[in-house]
């Protein structure tokens, strides 16, 4: 007699539940966490009574804390997993998010956006990614990290015409509640109720999934690979790469449309060809994870970088007609967002998924400072050299971080 077997629905079905949710996340919390900020801007400097800088100052301060404290979470993530500090996270994103709605002074705002900023730290793409990373094999992991980051990418495309909407018939207070309500009624319960850990030595695991190795005896988990990694070139090759591309990135989408109004392209054109960054980090998003397929992750990402150094160098001279503009940044765009897909890519190719969060969150403290401070030195030189300058600088950023993939994927 045959004895029908029934076999359990492999465990990797909710790994993609998981990728669901985060894309639904990562869509929500930058929206309301990162890109609402700059339709809010011009309003709360009005009511504040400050200047442009002041209020500035404050969202770079939230960047700032989100970069120091990546490692913690990043610990925090290896040892114990992601449902229970991205929850957390989500709770005071969307408290501080009310309480942004009612400051009325600088010191107020400065401390909200600080506490803004730990909550991306502990709900935005790193800790995300991390999740990812741990619940797929190689051969899955760069489509789910491209479904989550095709949804996320147009969260700027969705938040803030939506957020001009709300200034516009409610103010940016009430704006704020709305916002906060939105990020709740989300983030909270997909946290809570999806994220989970991938299962354990003894369970049946996913296809190709790497159970975490134990920590040394009295070594807590996460710091001994963050110490070994470190020791290695390639670890440096890869940080000093995503660095200098995002500084470049980071420059760009700050002082784009200010350069093309100056290259004497109306206010409108410029915004509209500006605009195009969003639907091509999509674009570019896509085709590079379909040559990851067939060439090495870090090659395709070098030739993209290499491309985008190409298009800067190229704008001050072609970018005075409409046609040259848009050529220069349909060509930046494409590898607008490539580094943040391809840097979880190699890094977990490199160093696996025991410590990934660990090894990821080092590396992102840097990353952050230059998304924070590259477009401010940007301003400054600006100021004094002019932004063809500028676009030299960004070329040169553009061609160091090609250089060191290359270099990387020949170690």
């Amino acid at each position: 007699m045959t004895v029908k077997q029934h076999s359990r629905p492999p465990r990797i079905s909710h790994g993609w539940r998981i990728v669901i949710a985060l894309a639904v996340t990562q869509t929500v919390g930058y929206g309301v966490l990162y890109y609402a900020f700059a339709v809010f801007l011009g309003p709360m400097r009005r009511d504040l009574g400050a200047s442009v800088s002041q209020v500035t100052g404050a969202f770079t301060l939230a960047v700032l804390i989100t970069g120091l404290a990546a490692p913690l979470v990043g610990r925090w993530l290896d040892r114990h997993g992601g449902r229970g500090l991205m929850t957390l996270g989500s709770i005071a994103g969307t408290l501080a998010t009310f309480a942004w709605s009612r400051v009325d002074n600088l010191p107020a705002l400065y401390a909200v956006l600080a506490v803004i900023g730990l909550s991306s730290a502990m709900t935005l793409y790193e800790p995300a990614f991390a999740i990812v990373v741990a619940w797929f094999d190689p051969d899955r992991r760069s489509t789910a990290l491209l479904t989550v980051t095709l949804v996320a990418g147009f969260a700027s495309s969705i938040f803030l015409p939506l957020t001009g909407l709300l200034v516009d018939h409610y103010g940016w207070r009430t704006a704020l509640v709305l916002l906060a309500v939105i990020h709740a009624v989300t983030t909270i319960p997909l946290h809570a109720f999806f994220i989970r850990r991938p299962p354990l030595a003894g369970d049946p695991a996913p296809a190709g999934h790497e159970d975490p190795a134990p920590a040394g005896r009295g070594e807590p988990r996460g710091d001994a690979g963050v110490r070994q990694a470190m020791r290695g070139r390639a670890f440096w090759l890869l940080a000093v790469a995503f660095v200098a591309h995002t500084a470049a990135v980071a420059i760009v989408a700050v002082h784009l449309l200010a350069y093309l109004t100056e290259l004497g392209h109306s206010p409108t054109f410029a915004a509209s060809v500006t605009g195009l960054l969003g639907i091509l980090s999509v674009t570019g998003r896509l085709v590079t994870t379909g040559l990851h397929r067939r060439f090495s992750a870090a090659g395709v990402t070098a030739a993209v970088f290499f491309l985008q150094a190409v298009a800067a160098l190229l704008l001050p001279v072609l970018g005075r007609s409409g046609a040259g503009a848009v050529a220069c940044v349909i060509a930046f765009g494409i590898g607008f967002g490539v580094g943040t897909l391809a840097r979880p890519v190699l890094l977990a190719e490199r160093y696996g998924v025991t410590d990934y969060a660990s090894i990821a969150g080092a590396q992102a403290l840097p990353i952050m400072l230059a998304k924070a401070l590259g477009p401010l030195a940007a301003a400054f030189l600006s100021q004094g050299m002019g932004y063809p300058f500028v676009m030299l600088v960004v070329a040169v950023c553009s061609v160091v971080a090609s250089a060191l993939l290359v270099a990387y994927a020949r170690a």
